[in-house]
């Protein structure tokens, strides 16, 4: 009998960050108090993209709260601090990762998802930065403890440094620079386990479509105008034939490849797509599209769509 085909890997779709004032009204239905956005949030997308994380360090009672908000096989994805990317550009970087690892991530359990790094437009590629850059991240919750206690003075009485459990930790890498789009930085990524982001915009920024990790992370900024533009039906259709070739573990047809000579998937990828066209109101319009393209169905059984209003 011939080998059976393994099934599908998930798929989470979702938008980038919730607290957005032009959605009141339209994407939150009129009289959804603010402070339950991201109740109602949660129970449209199975994830969201935590970008708070990104300007400033949260607090682990604000962890706390978000997962206690979202239902059960929620996941938040958590954009990794810029003083760290942006600022710092990795360099003496040690104790601003502890700083991030204590703030309070270990709060949301299983509701921690990829830790996303983004990498501005004007931050080119170093191969020694980043090999030790990716050998300093932790690759579970115990070895993320052991980094959080290098934090600075700052974080006493709002750290938390130990995890619940001990659970997987994985990373992807957005980054904006064409000196990435090479070989070498793929082969980088895959022997660090970390995935390349695949960024859709209309800016020149890397926008490949190589899988370097044992999941794919989509970041849809819009393809015509960034943070705005509309997905028409056929782009729609498009991103939901990669997402289908790579949750079976098979290259789409049509990839576009930094490195066409690599070995493509080699078993189903778990999927984590988040539109960032969200200036307007595309993004969860766009989201909700390309579940249905896919048949992908949220809140979990048991949970209401929308909240009580308060």
């Amino acid at each position: 009998m011939p080998p059976t085909a393994s099934p599908p890997a998930a798929v989470r779709i979702g938008v980038s960050g919730w607290r957005y004032p032009g959605w009141r009204g339209n994407f939150y239905p009129a009289g959804v108090a603010q402070a339950r956005e991201l109740h109602y949030a949660s129970r449209q997308f199975s994830s969201i993209e935590l970008n708070g994380s990104f300007y400033s360090l949260q607090r682990p009672s604000s962890y706390a709260r978000w997962a206690a908000e979202t239902p059960p096989g929620f996941v938040f994805t958590v954009k990794g601090a810029r003083y760290l990317t942006h600022m710092l550009r990795l360099r003496n970087a040690a104790q601003a990762l502890g700083n991030f690892f204590a703030s309070g991530l270990f709060a949301l359990g299983d509701k921690l998802g990829p830790i996303l790094w983004q990498f501005p437009a004007n931050f080119a590629f170093d191969q020694a930065l980043f090999e030790a850059f990716f050998s300093a991240l932790p690759r579970d919750t115990v070895a993320a403890a052991r980094v959080a206690r290098q934090r600075d003075e700052r974080m006493q009485g709002r750290e938390l440094l130990e995890p619940p459990v001990r659970r997987a930790l994985r990373h992807a890498v957005e980054v904006r620079h064409a000196s990435f789009a090479t070989p070498g930085f793929m082969a980088l990524l895959r022997r660090h386990g970390i995935a390349w982001v695949v960024a859709d915009t209309p800016l020149p920024w890397p926008s490949h479509e190589d899988v370097t990790a044992d999941f794919v992370y989509l970041r849809l900024h819009g393809s015509t105008e960034l943070y705005n533009s509309h997905y028409s039906a056929a782009e729609i259709a498009r991103w939901a034939a990669c997402i289908q070739a790579w949750r079976r573990g098979r290259q789409p047809a049509d990839a576009r490849l930094v490195d066409p000579a690599a070995p493509g998937p080699r078993a189903p990828l778990e999927v984590f797509c988040y539109f960032d066209n969200t200036d307007k109101l595309h993004a969860p319009v766009n989201a909700r599209e390309l579940m249905q393209a896919l048949d992908v169905h949220w809140p979990p059984s048991g949970e209401a769509a929308t909240p009580r209003r308060r």
